[in-house]
């Protein structure tokens, strides 16, 4: 009886570990769309991710380079002051979007150009993400906006 009573306890064990690693898994698969990596406008020209990979870059939106085209879809560069990234977005931009103004894109690298799904820009004059703050101060083109 003894002996019955300890197969059944590890049984037990071997399920709720099986259970448990499923869960896991699980949980992963959901958020693989949801984990999105900062990088730079410096750090994607040294190291371009792969092709499907989504991830986050940002910086200034370099003076001179917004331009519209048909529709909706806007294309610019977005700068760190030591490399620039040409960026494709199709939708409505934040009001606060502009030249000279900070600015996280979420999307996928294309054949060199930034295809964007999402654009924040800064929401008021002393506020900017703190990876691009960072990323900036690290090139020296960061001026902190007056108080």
């Amino acid at each position: 009886m003894a002996g019955l009573k300890k197969k059944r306890r590890i049984q037990l064990i071997v399920a709720a570990f099986i259970l448990l690693a499923g869960a896991t898994g699980l949980i992963a698969y959901a958020m693989r769309d949801g984990i999105n990596f900062f990088r730079t406008p410096s750090e994607v020209a040294a190291t371009p991710p792969a092709p499907n990979e989504t991830f986050r870059i940002g910086g200034l939106v370099e003076e001179g380079s917004l331009r519209r085209g048909e529709g909706r879809t806007i294309t610019f560069r977005v700068t760190d002051g030591g490399a620039s990234i040409p960026v494709r977005y199709t939708g409505v931009l934040p009001d606060l979007f502009g030249e000279g103004q900070g600015v996280v894109a979420t999307g996928r690298l294309e054949n060199g150009t930034f295809v964007a799904r999402e654009i924040l820009a800064k929401h008021d004059e002393n506020y900017m993400p703190k990876e691009v703050i960072d990323a900036l101060k690290k090139q020296g083109v960061y001026e902190k906006p007056n108080s």
